[in-house]
């Protein structure tokens, strides 16, 4: 194993679950690592919270001017990255201990430069809720415009080989527009075990919002940060939709 990984973790008002996935970054196995955390003006105390780990230097925390959202937060720790990969964590998310050393063996050992693991759900409080989430074995530039497989919180990707990547500044689904802009260059490849907890049903979560909601955003997705013209970014809002049931069948195993 070797090389820096840049850890990306915009955070906004999450002062109650960011000492935990912070802390799930300090129990990593593996250490050549550092945390970019970009906090976009939360009103709640994230400051006093974050202010004890700042003594390991890894860590560094930058606060936006004004609210900007996640998209324009990810770009600047994108910027400030100095990693050979890059990984990303919200800051209600939790990482298991091992999640970086397999991760990076499995992709040097592969030849990989883009890679997700599964994960599982917790609920706000941090139980189990018995949901385990998959994906296909490999992603290619069509299979990701079906549908936005990774988790966030599992994706990784080798800078040196991508390249500096920054996204347009859209609402939601940044995550999933910076992985078409990765997957144009690499296909993605899935790393078949459950190493991530991704928390569900946090008040002001994506995952809260009503599919109506979600529609749109995809609908958004593709016309302003791909840049499709109307008719197209209706025809990929459909398929996405239509892949987005066959994951649930084929990929997310509950109980």
């Amino acid at each position: 194993m070797a090389g820096l990984v840049s850890i990306i973790m915009p955070s906004y008002n999450t002062a109650e679950y960011i000492a935990e996935s912070i802390q799930s970054v300090l129990s990593q196995s593996y250490l050549d690592w550092e945390l970019i955390v970009v906090d976009d003006c939360s009103t709640d105390n994230t400051d006093e919270v974050i202010k004890p780990y700042l003594a390991d230097e890894r860590i560094k925390y930058i606060k936006n001017a004004t609210n900007s959202g996640a998209a324009v937060s990810r770009n600047r720790a994108l910027c400030e990255a100095r990693g050979k990969w890059i990984a990303f964590l919200d800051s209600d998310d939790i990482w298991m201990p091992d999640k970086l050393e397999k991760q990076v063996s499995y992709m040097e050992e592969n030849d990989y430069h883009f890679s997700y693991t599964n994960y599982s759900e917790i609920n706000a409080d941090g139980i189990r809720n018995g949901v385990t989430v998959s994906g296909p074995r490999r992603i290619t530039k069509t299979g990701m415009f079906n549908y936005c497989w990774p988790g966030c919180l599992t994706v990784m990707y080798d800078a040196e080989t991508i390249g500096p990547i920054q996204i347009v500044d859209i609402k939601k689904n940044n995550d999933y527009a910076m992985w078409l802009k990765v997957c144009k260059k690499v296909d993605c490849y899935l790393l078949k075990e459950e190493l991530a907890l991704y928390r569900r049903g946090r008040q002001g979560s994506i995952s809260s919002h009503r599919i109506k909601k979600l529609i749109g955003w995809h609908y958004r997705l593709y016309k302003e940060a791909e840049g499709h013209n109307s008719l197209v970014a209706l025809f990929n809002t459909g398929r996405n939709l239509l892949f987005g049931f066959y994951k649930k069948m084929r990929y997310v195993k509950k109980g």
